[in-house]
């Protein structure tokens, strides 16, 4: 089974450092939040990725590019031009980089994928920014009972203040950044059948309104409720908390 990541827009509210590197490639705990998504697939079988380039594209190929020789202990025979490997600590995996254009929305790139899957195959489908605890194989088992073109995961996104109840002037409870008010929102990690590449008219067609809107309407999709460990990185602020839990080695969404 392939996963399809989307890794071609700016980024803007991230602030400067997408003036450099397309979002995905922005560092928490020392690698890009794009190879942390690769990790979270990888932990379930599925290491053969078809990654959707665009802004700054070119930062995402030299870095897999390099990939191998950067996780390796080599010899370089500099008159001969030959490399030989010593050692391989690269992960694997297989990832097709593709160019969908800097303009392209999320549907336009998806559909530019069409020739590099399978007609008759599955495949799964997530943005490159955001990481969770989501169990990619009961997710991929739920779509293929649900017997529908698509499968989005449902999440309750983090909360972004403390909540206090009151009893007129008295606070009776405080909670730090509670959830939010409950309501489920899309949270990517999609299951999709090819088929749902029929319902992109172009490269102008984001994915999460016609497309996404179709299906629910025809009764074509289906939501896996995943209520663990969710977040996207959108900001600053989102970045430095993932960074954090990182680097503190409580990460929830790489292995322990």
């Amino acid at each position: 089974m392939k996963a399809v990541i989307l890794a071609g827009g700016r980024g803007t509210r991230i602030g400067e450092e997408t003036h450099l590197r397309p979002k995905p490639m922005i560092d928490i705990g020392g690698r890009p939040i794009l190879w942390h998504i690769m990790r979270i697939y990888a932990g379930h079988g599925i290491s053969d990725f078809i990654v959707a380039l665009g802004y700054r594209g070119d930062v995402i190929r030299r870095y897999f590019a390099s990939y191998a020789i950067h996780a390796s202990d080599i010899t370089i025979d500099l008159r001969r031009g030959e490399i030989r490997t010593h050692r391989n600590d690269a992960e694997d995996w297989r990832v097709t980089l593709v160019d969908t254009g800097e303009a392209t929305m999320t549907g336009g790139r998806l559909k530019r994928l069409a020739r590099f899957l399978d007609p008759e195959e599955c495949f799964c489908m997530t943005y490159g920014d955001g990481v969770a605890d989501i169990d990619i194989t009961a997710l991929v088992a739920f779509h293929h009972a649900q017997r529908r073109l698509a499968t989005l995961s449902a999440v309750v996104p983090p909360g972004r203040y403390g909540a206090v109840v009151l009893d007129g002037a008295r606070v009776t409870r405080f909670t730090e950044k509670p959830p939010g008010d409950n309501a489920f929102i899309n949270g990517g990690f999609f299951v999709l059948h090819p088929r749902v590449l029929d319902r992109i008219a172009g490269d102008d067609t984001p994915w999460e309104r016609a497309p996404l809107e179709g299906l629910a309407r025809d009764g074509e999709l289906a939501a896996y409720r995943h209520t663990g460990f969710w977040h996207a990185m959108d900001t600053q602020r989102d970045r430095i908390h993932l960074d954090a839990l990182c680097q503190s080695g409580q990460a929830p969404w790489l292995p322990q």
